[in-house]
């Protein structure tokens, strides 16, 4: 048997298993379906802290305003902004009673600044159940009664869901795909939903927790200095024996996270940085991580290609058989694509952008390997962090 045969044989059963494994384990068992909402109910707060985000405030605050939950309360807390934020929310508040609007205070020593921005609104917070939301998350109306009927449902104290992504540039759409798929992998929802597991994460867009309960686990205070706020929180719930539940919810939630490749680049860096500089274990899932990228991104591309010219230069039925067998992994790769693409409601024919997707994803997964490697940190909303935690 020719070498090159050999070779991608091997590399034909190795990308299977690699593309099965990829794209099983992003299972969300538990829904989030529309509900009738209930006469009365628990009073839920929702806590939405607003940083410069003059362009996502309005839709968010206008989306809780037509909550069809009839016990609600609703505080932003505008985290010293710079931009046209306070001014909308001043507008807003005035046209109705209900939006409380809090000025955020100076950020002190040793905290992280969106748990300071938490910490504040959840003290002014009566609620029976806080509801934290970010400012470029959009809710049906239907979506307080939604989630709240599923928390009780599953015994949830804290109850997270996985938004559905807005995607409009052609960035976004090349890019995202790859990114929630990567995320799938190192935080499995049927992982994290098992109690018997240590895995535990949250969606910072989007989590509705027992004011008990968040009290109980000393709330924002008690991670002042985590930057992944989100995913500590998650922890401190259920590794503390309460029930967690990370949930599907399409169609309840949107978030439009990034609208360009420059915010892109800067925001998932970010976020793969503080991902990375976890454990060493995590940097070792990321190293594999953008391994495969740029497998996808330069040999995929290639393969197919190689089969071509060797079979031109009369490499018979080996080369057909190497031909085959990247045409084989492509059509698999394919066919998985679209299925993420349909999820995410991104046009299907973007499927052929995989290997630039890849290539970006890849780079991201470098430079923040660098970041957390060199000690430079990262730099996010005017603030720079230098680890996962403020000391």
């Amino acid at each position: 048997m020719s070498f090159f045969l050999l070779v991608s044989t091997v590399a034909f059963v190795a990308a299977l298993l690699i593309l099965y494994w990829l794209h099983s384990q992003a299972w969300l068992d538990v829904q989030t379906p529309h509900v009738s909402p209930p006469p009365d109910g628990p009073l839920v707060s929702v806590l939405v802290p607003a940083r410069n985000e003059e362009r996502n405030i309005r839709r968010c605050v206008e989306a809780l305003l037509v909550q069809d939950y009839p016990h609600l309360e609703i505080i932003v807390l505008d985290d010293r902004s710079t931009d046209a934020t306070p001014a909308i929310l001043s507008e807003l508040a005035r046209r109705d009673s209900r939006l409380v609007i809090l000025a955020g205070n100076p950020l002190p020593p040793g905290w992280a600044g969106k748990p300071h921005a938490l910490y504040q609104a959840a003290r002014r917070a009566c609620g029976e159940w806080l509801l934290f939301l970010d400012a470029d998350t959009f809710l049906h109306p239907n979506a307080v009664s939604a989630a709240l009927a599923a928390a009780k449902k599953t015994g949830a104290d804290l109850y997270t869901v996985l938004t559905e992504q807005l995607t409009g540039s052609f960035w976004e759409r090349a890019v995202m795909p790859l990114v929630m798929t990567a995320l799938s992998v190192g935080f499995s929802p049927r992982r994290v939903n098992n109690p018997h597991t240590r895995d535990a994460i949250a969606n910072g867009q989007f989590i509705l927790i027992k004011r008990t309960v968040y009290d109980a686990v000393g709330g924002h205070e008690r991670l002042k200095n985590q930057i992944v706020e989100d995913k500590a929180l998650a922890e401190q719930v259920k590794w503390n024996r309460y029930r967690l539940i990370v949930a599907d919810g399409r169609g309840v939630a949107q978030t439009r996270m990034y609208t360009s490749l420059p915010e892109m680049w800067e925001g998932w860096t970010k976020n793969i940085y503080l991902g990375l500089a976890d454990t060493p274990a995590m940097l070792l899932l990321g190293a594999f991580g953008a391994f495969l990228a740029l497998m996808a991104a330069l040999v995929l591309p290639l393969w197919p290609l190689a089969a071509v010219v060797w079979y031109r230069a009369g490499g018979g039925w080996m080369a057909l058989t190497v031909l085959l067998q990247a045409l084989t992994v492509w059509g698999t790769l394919l066919v998985a694509r679209m299925r993420v693409n349909a999820h995410m409601g991104i046009p299907l024919w973007y499927v052929v952008t995989t290997p630039l997707g890849a290539a970006v994803f890849a780079a991201m997964m470098l430079a923040s390997a660098w970041k957390v490697l060199s000690g430079q940190g990262v730099t996010w909303k005017g603030r720079t962090y230098a680890s996962k935690t403020i000391r």
